[in-house]
């Protein structure tokens, strides 16, 4: 992929990009989400996006966080449309033990969290984001060959022009160093459903 093509969101104060890879050193206090639970409304996390039109599609990426220490420190995927409708997929640090595996999608402004525990020894993961027109799936790997569905959901605004990326981010007192290699963009591999027929 050529990374000229990808543009900042709030770019980073300190970051790299050199022989396909990018590192971002993320700032404390630093989020992206939107009013469910918490009724607060993050929205500076750095974003580092390319524009498409095109309906089907997959992107992958690697991530690596060895750094990441303090709750919430979080790196991955991201579609960022506008401040009120986005989605991303991460792992968000927790403690010694273990971190949270999961997925926000941010419809019209009320984020969701979906999650399940993993290890705390997991320091890098990779994702890969498909679109069938405005539908959407997120899947995961360690290996970066079995993939594994996360996440099938619907975006209301995201049937035209989308913005997709990356993203890193520290939502409490923490800064650490999130790196991401070996994108790709090739054709849909998340194929249309053979089962039951639409109404």
């Amino acid at each position: 992929m050529d990374l000229k093509n990808f543009k900042w969101i709030r770019e980073p104060k300190e970051y790299a990009i050199k022989d396909g890879a990018i590192e971002i050193v993320t700032r404390p206090r630093t989020d992206l989400w939107q009013r469910t639970y918490y009724h607060f409304q993050n929205d500076n996390a750095p974003v580092l996006q390319m524009e498409s039109e095109e309906k089907y599609f997959s992107f992958v990426v690697k991530t690596e966080f060895v750094d990441s220490h303090k709750r919430f420190d979080q790196c991955g995927i991201v579609m960022y449309l506008d401040s009120e409708n986005w989605l991303k997929a991460s792992i968000e640090y927790e403690n010694d033990e273990f971190q949270h595996l999961g997925s926000v999608v941010t419809n019209y402004g009320y984020s969701d969290w979906a999650t399940t525990e993993i290890s705390a020894t997991v320091k890098a993961m990779w994702y890969r984001f498909s679109r069938r027109d405005d539908d959407y799936c997120i899947e995961c790997a360690q290996d970066g060959i079995r993939f594994k569905q996360m996440r099938i959901c619907h975006m209301h605004k995201g049937n035209g022009k989308i913005q997709f990326g990356i993203y890193a981010c520290s939502p409490e007192e923490s800064s650490f160093r999130a790196v991401f290699t070996n994108m790709q963009l090739t054709e849909c591999v998340w194929k249309a459903h053979s089962g039951q027929q639409p109404d």
